[in-house]
């Protein structure tokens, strides 16, 4: 920038030339340059004072704003915590796969004491006693005058409950807000559901979060903000549930069993449409874990999904199908079934003496384990891990419960040729029904590896989920046909619905060592309609026995089998299956729809 000067040369000689003062020239020049400045320094203030105004502008609008949004929403009363982080209180109701409640939250109210606030704390320690009889009149008292400023009485209390303490108007008894989880069927569904409890507490809320079943594996869901009002479909049906408890309970007592389990699923899907395991328990009253004993004994311990059992004979079905897909034997091979089968110090049997020979197809229905063991050999141990492996039988359930993940399958390290012949025949490898139902389905559908699952979806597996062929497949279903028309399975036929399977009768392990031979799991593996599978059904009864004409018959045949059928006859209707008489069943169909109504 340049200056002008105060005293410019020209001008000043011009003044001296014309006789003025040249000192007039600079005052001139000096007051220009003054008014240059106040002109740049107003400008520069102006400016300031212009945004200075749009910043003002911006923010009486934004708070403006915020206001008039804010007056046109809902009110919401804020939750404080001690922590200053809310606790969320709500989640989403679990419902069936027709909509039915299965788990909800109630507001309800917990009740505690501000004992500084109290006029007649002995009173109200006696009168809360005699309100909740859990309490004791003489621990509260001391509670109410040890100096506490804050007592907590009851978690949450009943409508009725509420009105009670409210009646005896004491100001130190309080009430605070709560939503509890409600199951409306009591204890339907309880080993699904599993349960819920409390997490962090505040006085004004309470966090509701599961302990068990579905409640726990889909925790994080189900507490979603943004899906609290998004409902958890599942893919149980109510109705078929009911009656698969109602029949498992009556043929539970029948038999003397101290457990069963019921499953059914879809066999194209994997998606379970009831899954019973009883004994159960209410989840609206979940009963402590065991602290000691055998937590089999438990009602909280899921035998349908983290029981692992032997299943004995169901697993000949696998060592069959796994030889016919690679092309080993056909159903009309001829195995040597020549007993007993000695292998080093060990010796195999059969239940009975059914000669030299049998088919392949017979000693499906014969449920011979020599046959079983000879067929695995010829396969192969390292064959026969490869294919369980692919069924999913040594793996881990992928299914939305959370007991699942404590209860992997039990199968040896080494896994020699006697580890092989016995797996054939449903020993050395211990898994749950689940994982039964699941292989069931995958052989029984034409072959496609499904997984198993409780909630409702269009997913089903594709070619590439291709365990065995649809060839092989349907040879195991004729031959599964055959079992329960001709075979071990007779009770288990229901006439019109073409039931198929096999049975299982597994000796129990000792805890010392061995297998008991009075105490056994008897289980039936069906499929139907035979031809082309819709469901599975898996039944399972823990130390069953059929007393008939004075013996004790524990074989699954007469046990599992027939609770079957019972089941069967009620869950059909429930999921639309009419039965398909033929003309030879006429008879027998018309009698048995008699004797079951």
């Amino acid at each position: 920038m340049i200056r002008r000067p105060l005293r410019p040369l020209a001008r000043v000689l011009s003044a001296r030339a014309e006789g003025k003062d040249p000192n007039l020239i600079e005052a001139e020049e000096r007051a220009a340059r003054l008014r240059a400045l106040h002109r740049a320094e107003r400008a520069k203030a102006e400016t300031r004072l212009l945004l200075l105004g749009i910043v003002f502008i911006l923010g009486f609008t934004t708070v403006a704003g915020r206001m008039a949004l804010m007056s046109a929403g809902m009110p919401v009363e804020p939750r404080a915590t001690a922590g200053g982080e809310p606790i969320l209180a709500q989640r989403a109701d679990i419902v069936d796969r027709n909509g039915s409640i299965l788990a909800t939250n109630i507001v309800t109210a917990s009740l505690y004491a501000q004992p500084r606030d109290m006029i007649d704390p002995a009173g109200a320690a006696t009168a809360l006693a005699g309100i909740f009889p859990d309490l004791d009149a003489q621990a509260l008292l001391h509670r109410f005058t040890d100096g506490r400023k804050f007592v907590w009485i009851k978690r949450t209390i009943s409508p009725e409950q509420r009105q009670m303490v409210h009646d005896l108007g004491e100001p130190g008894l309080l009430f605070g807000p709560r939503e509890t989880r409600l199951y409306p069927n009591g204890a339907v569904l309880a080993h699904v559901l599993g349960g819920a409890s409390f997490g962090r507490e505040g006085v004004h809320a309470a966090e509701v979060i599961g302990v068990a079943g579905v409640e726990r594996a889909m925790d994080a869901r189900l507490r979603d903000p943004a899906r609290v009002g998004e409902p958890l479909h599942l893919s149980i049906d109510l109705a078929a549930q009911i009656a698969m408890e109602d029949v498992l309970a009556a043929g539970m007592a029948e038999m003397g069993a101290k457990g069963a389990v019921g499953i059914l699923m879809e066999a194209d899907t994997g998606q379970v449409r009831a899954l019973a395991s009883l004994p159960d328990f209410d989840p609206n009253l979940r009963p402590p874990l065991p602290t000691e004993g055998d937590p089999a004994d438990s009602p909280l311990y899921n035998r349908a999904a983290q029981g692992r059992y032997e299943l004995g004979s169901t697993f000949k079905i696998f060592a069959v199908a796994e030889a016919l897909d690679v092309g080993k034997v056909t159903p009309n091979t001829l195995i040597d079934t020549k007993g007993p089968m000695k292998w080093g110090r060990f010796t195999i049997r059969d239940f009975h003496d059914y000669g030299p020979r049998l088919t392949v197809d017979e000693v499906i229905v014969k449920s011979s384990n020599i046959g079983a063991a000879r067929i695995a050999l010829a396969v192969g141990g390292e064959a026969q891990q490869k294919f369980l492996r692919r069924l999913g039988l040594m793996d881990v359930l992928p299914l939305e419960i959370s007991e699942v993940a404590k209860a992997p399958p039990l199968y040896p390290r080494r896994w020699s040729d006697l580890t092989t012949m016995t797996v054939s025949y449903g020993h050395g490898l211990a898994v749950s029904p689940m994982h039964l139902a699941m292989a069931y389905a995958t052989i029984a559908n034409g072959g496609l590896k499904v997984s198993p699952t409780l909630l409702a979806s269009d997913a089903k597996p594709v070619e590439a989920d291709r365990v065995i062929s649809e060839e092989t497949s349907a040879q195991v279903r004729s031959m599964m046909r055959d079992v329960v028309t001709r075979g071990t399975a007779r009770k288990a036929d229901v006439p019109g619905y073409e039931v198929g399977g096999k049975t299982g009768t597994a000796d129990k392990p000792l805890p010392s060592g061995g297998y008991a031979r009075d105490r056994t799991i008897g289980t039936f593996a069906g499929v139907f309609p035979a031809s082309d599978p819709r469901y599975v059904m898996v039944i399972a009864l823990d130390e069953p026995s059929n007393k008939i004409n004075g013996a004790s018959l524990r074989t699954a045949g007469w046990t599992a089998a027939p609770v079957f059928a019972n089941a069967l006859r009620r869950i059909a209707p429930i999921m639309g299956l009419r039965p398909d008489a033929r003309p030879e069943d006429d008879v027998e169909l018309l009698y048995t729809l008699a004797v079951n109504e």
